[in-house]
């Protein structure tokens, strides 16, 4: 009987048991919910921090790209602006040299003024003074022309500005004033002149015919500096020269002991052209060198790199070297 009781479920002990696992159940299930909220809040914590962090990139990004683009604009301004300041002062110191230039003329034309009343004062004037005196007054009537031009130019720079320059017109109208001045003082001086049987035609030429030489005396003058300066170099092997017809080989008996000497025709084209005070040293490169051509021993040196291959001929004093011939015929050996 007792063993049949204990066999028996006691229905008080089964609940305890159940409500055991229901509990360890709901403690797991709460632990589980516990963690998920907290991965939960740290998920959302560093998304929330990303999303932040790329909201700040492109807010940085979008202030950086403006920033830069009001850089860049300011950058062009200050460029254009500089370039406007840079053309106003070559404007204006273009109209500094012209008021320059001109009130440089009108003190000139004073002191020939002058000169022609010196010169012109006695009753008997001789052929010199005379000669003298139409020469100021042509030079008078060039610089008469170059102040007419120079103040033309001004007028139109005037004009261009919009006249709104007040300045410069004030300094315009005050040689302007000055010129006709000079024009009427001319006249009066050339009238005095005309009646001491001075030629109006004289009197109111320019000095062009006086540039004119001296523009031909100049050009004249550079030419025969140029044909000064002008001298002529060749080098290459015997072979090469002789090809050209600028080297032969003389004397000797049955074809020893010849040497090498210059044909009597030396044709420019065949070298080439140098000018001697531009010019200091001749090119060879190669293992050795002579000069076929006369050039006084000490105006001249063979220059030798490490491995005594000479690289060229330098020309120690050019007047010395190019006073014989102003040919200089270099035979090499490759």
């Amino acid at each position: 009987m007792k063993n049949d009781e204990n066999s028996k479920t006691d229905p008080v002990n089964e609940n305890t048991g159940i409500n055991k696992d229901e509990k360890a159940k709901n403690d797991i299930e709460k632990k589980i919910r516990d963690e998920g909220v907290k991965k939960g809040v740290v998920t959302t914590s560093i998304i929330s921090f990303i999303i932040l962090l790329f909201a700040g990139i492109l807010v940085f990004s979008l202030y950086n790209h403006g920033h830069n683009k009001l850089i860049n604009l300011m950058e062009t301004q200050k460029t254009s602006l500089t370039d406007k300041v840079n053309a106003r002062d070559s404007v204006i110191n273009e109209w500094i040299t012209t008021f320059d230039d001109i009130e440089k003329n009108i003190a000139m034309i004073k002191e020939k003024e002058k000169l022609i009343t010196v010169n012109s004062s006695n009753a008997e004037i001789s052929k010199n003074k005379r000669l003298q005196v139409l020469e100021d007054i042509k030079t008078i009537n060039t610089l008469l022309e170059q102040n007419k031009n120079k103040i033309a130019f001004l007028n139109a720079q005037l004009k261009k500005s919009g006249g709104t320059i007040k300045i410069l017109q004030t300094k315009i109208s005050e040689l302007e004033f000055s010129m006709k001045q000079n024009e009427n003082e001319i006249s009066e001086l050339k009238t005095s002149l005309v009646e001491k049987n001075f030629e109006v035609k004289q009197l109111n030429t320019q000095v062009v015919v006086m540039q004119d030489t001296i523009t031909k005396k100049d050009e004249k003058i550079n030419t025969q500096t140029y044909e000064m300066n002008k001298a002529f170099y060749i080098c290459g092997t015997f072979k090469e020269l002789k090809a050209k017809g600028l080297l032969t080989k003389e004397g000797g008996f049955i074809g020893l002991g010849k040497t090498e000497s210059l044909t009597g025709t030396l044709p420019d084209s065949a070298f080439v052209q140098i000018d001697v005070t531009k010019m200091n040293s001749i090119l060879v490169n190669s293992k050795s060198a002579k000069l076929i051509s006369e050039h006084p021993a000490g105006s001249y040196e063979f220059i030798r790199d490490k491995d005594k291959r000479i690289i060229s001929i330098d020309i120690k004093d050019p007047d010395l070297f190019w006073k014989i011939s102003k040919y200089a015929v270099v035979e090499i050996t490759k």
